[in-house]
């Protein structure tokens, strides 16, 4: 069992950040003589000197210098777990899971879980991006507590929360914009075209138009570099390829029709009105962001 107490090490941590023990005793509402009594006690059940007197003033030594910074880490945990504790007397959930489809723009999420792991630093977050019939599956079978996703199976509930426009794009040197006219989808079945896979086991295609050429990538970033390469052309969330548009990488295709699309997301809790504070939380946060987009 530990010999030294947290009050203990509380108290030298107190002398040190407050300058001294008439100080450390006033923020710590205690006597001086209890402060002085808990630092010697200390001293002595180590058998090692924490402070020494210079002039009017008490110092850390070599060895007080170090344990007092592996003091502030075991105290800084003792509270760390006291909240913790806290956290699931209130029905805090320790961990949340999220599942998001990766039609949503990645950098916004990662904004909403800086936030919340601010407001709520001990809940540990297991994140998971999904395409096509996985973000279904990561619902139907409890993989995630938050799904974001375009469809809402039977028996759950959804809210909407962004509308997510396609754009259908190919990098400026691609033969299709070398036509120099309005494209149709037969120009496009000539030509490679670049899909997601689905992460799913269902195996779903969305949006390809059985082109003969395919080129099938398992994430929108490299499918995406691929695109700028002129390795294909394929549609993407105008929100994913923005600076790509803006330095000329790539460049929207002249189709006459089908040129742009647009899916809306939602945001479903697996568990309903049943959903934990921590989740709630956190779709609250997800909420906020996107209003202010």
């Amino acid at each position: 069992m530990p010999q030294v107490t947290l009050e203990q090490w509380q108290s030298l941590i107190a002398v040190v950040e407050n300058g001294g023990y008439a100080t450390a005793a006033e923020a710590m509402n205690k006597s001086q003589s209890s402060i002085s009594y808990a630092i010697q006690k200390l001293e002595n059940t180590l058998s090692v000197q924490a402070f020494k007197v210079e002039g009017r003033k008490a110092v850390l030594t070599a060895a007080g210098k170090t344990l007092y910074r592996r003091a502030r880490v075991l105290v800084e945990e003792a509270q760390q777990m006291e909240n913790l504790a806290k956290q699931f007397a209130e029905g805090w959930e320790p961990d949340i899971r999220i599942a998001m489809d990766a039609l949503f723009p990645e950098w916004l999420m990662l904004d909403v879980i800086a936030e919340f792991t601010q407001q709520s630093p001990l809940t540990r977050i297991e994140f998971i991006e999904t395409v096509l019939s996985g973000t279904d599956e990561a619902l139907l079978k409890k993989e995630a507590d938050i799904v974001i996703g375009s469809r809402i199976p039977p028996g759950f509930m959804g809210d909407p929360i962004l509308d997510v426009t396609f754009v259908a794009v190919a990098t400026p040197k691609h033969p299709l914009h070398q036509l120099n006219r309005t494209l149709d989808h037969k120009d496009l079945r000539l030509h490679r075209q670049l899909v997601i896979r689905d992460s799913g086991s269902r195996d779903v295609d969305s949006g390809w138009l059985g082109a003969e050429q395919r080129l099938t990538l398992s994430n929108f970033t490299t499918s995406i570099a691929a695109a700028c390469r002129g390795l294909g052309y394929a549609w993407y969330p105008s929100l994913k390829i923005e600076k790509e548009l803006e330095q000329g990488l790539l460049k929207p295709l002249p189709l006459n029709a089908g040129a742009k699309k647009s899916v809306q997301l939602c945001m479903i809790y697996a568990e309903g009105d049943y959903a934990g504070p921590a989740t709630k939380l956190f779709g609250q946060l997800l909420q906020q962001r996107l209003q202010n987009l």
